[in-house]
């Protein structure tokens, strides 16, 4: 693989996020992270209204909110502050961000490999493409950007 910059980026970001790995470890309780941390924190529905400057109503919404997927990053980072917590967000990909990439590419050009090994098999020709042969066109169409166009 050529040492371009986007190249470097992506293992670059592949190393960090591999630390966020297995991403079980944030599975959000079943109650939410606001109701679980305000509990622990002996913290009152109203108590956290205070602190955000909202009614208790408004928090008791927030946590149904969050609990269901739902509650803006906004507001859930007011409500961390509010309870001394930072707020964490990221994105994880299931696998790396360099295999995730080369096998858009391969799947990409697999219409192209197969036409051409058709091709080759009307003619008599070896209809197995060399394994380099392919990771050149993979890299060729990483580098070029038009992996996802």
């Amino acid at each position: 693989m050529p040492s371009t910059m986007a190249a470097r980026g992506r293992r670059a970001l592949d190393r960090k996020l591999a630390e966020l790995r297995p991403i079980g470890r944030f599975t959000a309780p079943p109650k939410g992270w606001i109701k679980a941390l305000r509990e622990a924190l002996a913290m009152s529905q109203a108590d956290l209204a205070r602190r955000i400057n909202v009614t208790q109503a408004s928090v008791a919404s927030m946590e149904r909110s969050e609990a269901g997927g739902k509650i803006q990053l906004d507001t859930l980072q007011r409500v961390a502050e509010a309870m001394g917590c930072d707020l964490v967000y990221a994105l994880v990909p299931r696998r790396s961000l360099e295999a995730t990439l080369r096998d858009a590419a391969r799947r990409k050009l697999a219409p192209h490999l197969r036409a051409v090994a058709q091709t080759m098999s009307l003619e008599d020709q070896d209809s197995s493409p060399e394994a380099d042969l392919i990771e050149d066109e993979v890299e060729r169409l990483i580098t070029s950007g038009r992996v996802w166009k």
